[in-house]
């Protein structure tokens, strides 16, 4: 069995979130047939993994150097054009030729497309006797749109504009596509509330969590981090919603905290920060680290993992994996949205700068109930977001054989960084 898999960002590693999930769909996906992978690259680091990702698919890949200048010019190209941004981002002639050659070469009868960005690439595939599986992640549409309330003009424009856009694309694929699928209910109700027969097959395929690498018994390098109580944030810090995230923690709830708790530290954990968020570190309390090796000593080293994000869809990866490492987790509603935990047990919610302070002064000062939270955490995590039962679903989806398919010993390659 051969399956094409198109993604607009090289799977690996799995250091932000939609890496993630794209790496344990494609290691499921690879188990099971043989996979011919094409993807784009934004990030010259990641030319590193493509014989290591060779190995692991068993099929033949395409890896396209994404050139972020020719990028940002494409897209801003775009706006005169009635075209997405989003997708006039990539290069689209060796994507397409690729990927026609390789369902016409194999007899490919199964696609599997990641990200709405896929969707120009992929409509093209769709045709009787093909099973095509679209996966959006989350809804991209709404993203841009709360960007568009949270921003000034221009921008608030240009991002209402992109929300249209990219609504439209979710919409086309959904239509063509034999199944659609988002990370939660929650994401399958708000998409079909708004598209009409587009969404004729639409459902949830859960994030899962790698708990046996994100354990607090893990084996990783002990870390000290000063202060008390030590707050944790990790995400890739160039992206606008973690950026958004961290400021409004420093500039509104950690002066708070830290009226009660002089000593309380911020750590901000995350590759690419940006001037914003660089400046931050020049705070007194508040460390941004960067890119590191791995970030699981950070959030074993933390009292509290926060996740203050105000602008999210779907569900946070971050979240999950400070979970899986038994940390309490203090999150805003926005950031706690589609994980199925319990509020007060499994983690904490708290929206408002004054509630999230308060909160945290209180977990400060007692150990026993943020171990007692942090040993549910990791329990829910055990039994609900384990990855094997989390893609179990996507075998009937694409109609594959339950045989393994024999694939070349991988070799792991270590991973870093921190997911977003």
């Amino acid at each position: 069995m051969d399956v094409l898999f198109l993604a607009h960002r090289i799977p690996y590693p799995p250091n932000k979130g939609d890496k993630i999930r794209s790496w344990h769909v494609l290691q499921h996906l690879a188990q099971r047939a043989r996979v011919h992978l094409g993807c784009f690259i934004d990030n010259p680091d990641d030319m590193q993994h493509q014989d290591y990702l060779r190995s692991v698919v068993g099929g033949e890949c395409c890896f396209v150097p994404v050139d972020p200048v020719k990028g940002k010019i494409r897209a801003v190209s775009a706006l005169w054009n009635n075209e997405s941004i989003t997708t006039r981002f990539y290069p689209r002639s060796p994507m397409k030729a690729w990927a026609q050659r390789m369902v016409s070469e194999h007899n490919i009868r199964r696609i599997y497309l990641y990200s709405s960005a896929m969707v120009p690439f992929g409509l093209p595939l769709m045709r009787s006797g093909r099973r095509v599986v679209m996966d959006f992640i989350d809804m991209d549409s709404d993203k841009w749109r709360q960007y568009a309330r949270s921003a000034r003009w221009p921008m608030s424009r240009i991002y209402a504009r992109e929300a249209d856009l990219v609504f439209g694309l979710e919409q086309l694929g959904a239509h063509k596509a034999d199944i659609a699928l988002f990370v939660t209910e929650a994401e399958v109700a708000s998409f079909k509330a708004v598209a009409g027969s587009a969404a004729h097959d639409v459902r949830a395929l859960h994030n899962g969590v790698d708990h046996a690498r994100f354990s607090p018994d893990g084996d990783f390098q002990p870390l000290d981090l000063p202060g008390a109580p030590r707050l944790v944030f990790t995400g890739a810090m160039d992206y606008l919603a973690n950026v958004d995230a961290v400021s409004w923690f420093a500039d509104d709830v950690l002066p708070l905290v830290r009226q009660s708790h002089p000593e309380a530290t911020f750590t901000i954990v995350g590759a690419r920060p940006t001037p914003k968020v660089q400046t931050l570190g020049k705070r007194p309390g508040i460390t941004v680290t960067g890119t590191v090796d791995d970030v699981r000593p950070y959030i074993a080293a933390a009292d509290i993992a926060v996740a203050p994000l105000r602008i999210a869809r779907g569900v946070q990866n971050k979240v999950l994996e400070a979970m899986a490492m038994a940390r309490t987790v203090v999150a805003s509603a926005a950031a706690a949205q589609g994980i199925n935990a319990e509020d007060g047990r499994h983690f904490i919610v708290a929206d408002s700068a004054a509630d999230m302070a308060r909160v945290i002064g209180e977990l400060a000062g007692d150990a026993p109930r943020r171990a007692a939270i942090g040993h549910d955490a990791r329990a829910l995590v055990l039994d609900q977001y384990d990855w094997g039962h989390c893609l179990a679903t996507l075998d009937t989806m694409l109609d594959l054989d339950a045989s393994t398919h024999e694939t070349p010993d991988r070799v792991p390659v270590p991973i870093g960084g921190a997911s977003a």
